[in-house]
């Protein structure tokens, strides 16, 4: 376990592998991380990546015969990896809580939102009844929601897009968790919404103080949440920085794409420049680099290892670390001819 005090969940190696009838999924390889009381990481890349799965493990919900799930996770001194299924589920909802994807498949389509917000309540706390439904008329009013006594009685189809994401957020916060794993939490919501509903996290992360593990594929939203980013691709970490370096000085060909790939107000032209082919199957992850089959650059790297090496993930400056075989200098020298990085300064 880290020494640093601040550190409330920390991922050492994790790995996630599935058992299918095509053969065995590598899913998330090698996966570590640490994240701070108050502080937030955007974990971003492209669907497939291992974002969700990775989180789904931290929660421990991977529990079907076919997941094999290895590493350790470490949620203040306790090992969740190794730990009796009990002492895990103890913990989520409680002092670990997630926001999913969406929300309308996460809610119970038979049980009021009352119902579903007393019960995230009462099964981690010895209370009455009506001090747990006070408590869910709290946090449905701290989310913003609007006549909070009807809402209480209606089911989630009733809802909004936009009404059941901020159900989902007072579910997971309603126990005061430590840790909060935010899955996707503005897709399919329009802009405002959207702008709504980071606003709410930030103010809700500066009241309880509570560590965000952001999971994103927009980069909007990362500049706009996030301390830290890690960018996996193929299962695996390709870089991980803070967020201004990220933006300012990127150090991974995939990195460059996936900004690339984000609209600019200052493009005259309009136009994107997306990231070629198509990303790895996990059933079968290429040799070396996972991203070499797509990288316009693994030309530059003397011969054939970016297709035969796998790359370790190093460390480029303080608190930033790529998994790229092209050196520093090639690295500088592409980002300035190419102009990456500084389009957001």
């Amino acid at each position: 376990m880290t020494n640093n005090s601040n550190v409330i969940l920390e991922v050492k190696n994790l790995n996630v592998e599935f058992t299918t009838d095509d053969g065995v999924v590598h899913a998330v390889n090698n996966v570590s991380y640490k994240v701070e009381r108050g502080k937030t990481l955007a974990i971003v890349g492209e669907s497939g990546s291992g974002k969700s799965v990775s989180s789904l493990a931290v929660m421990g919900l991977l529990t079907g015969s076919n997941a094999k799930v290895t590493g350790e996770v470490f949620f203040n001194e306790t090992e969740l990896v190794g730990s009796d299924p009990e002492v895990v589920r103890k913990l989520r909802g409680d002092e670990i809580a997630m926001i999913f994807q969406d929300p309308l498949s996460a809610l119970h389509p038979y049980y009021t939102i009352g119902a579903q917000l007393i019960e995230a309540v009462l099964v981690h706390n010895d209370i009455k009844n009506d001090v747990a439904h006070a408590r869910a008329k709290e946090m449905l009013e701290r989310v913003g929601i609007p006549s909070v006594d009807q809402r209480m009685d209606e089911y989630p189809h009733q809802l909004s897009g936009g009404m059941r994401q901020r159900v989902m957020i007072a579910m997971a916060l309603i126990n005061d968790p430590e840790v909060l794993i935010a899955d996707e939490p503005t897709t399919a919501l329009d802009v405002t919404v959207q702008a709504q509903i980071l606003d709410l996290l930030r103010e809700l992360q500066k009241e309880f103080g509570t560590a965000i593990v952001l999971i994103t594929h927009d980069l909007g939203v990362v500049a706009d949440l996030a301390d830290e980013v890690m960018v996996m691709y193929g299962g695996s970490v390709v870089e991980h920085a803070e967020v201004r370096d990220l933006y300012y000085q990127p150090q991974m060909p995939y990195t460059w794409g996936l900004l690339a790939s984000v609209p600019q107000i200052s493009d005259k032209q309009g136009q994107l420049d997306p990231i070629p082919g198509s990303p790895p199957s996990l059933l079968r992850l290429p040799p070396g680099c996972v991203f070499a089959p797509r990288c316009t650059f693994k030309d530059q790297v003397p011969g054939a290892k970016c297709s035969t090496d796998f790359p370790d993930l190093i460390s480029v400056s303080e608190n930033h670390e790529a998994r790229c075989h092209l050196t520093k200098d090639q690295r500088t020298s592409i980002r300035i001819e190419r102009n990456i990085g500084k389009a957001n300064q």
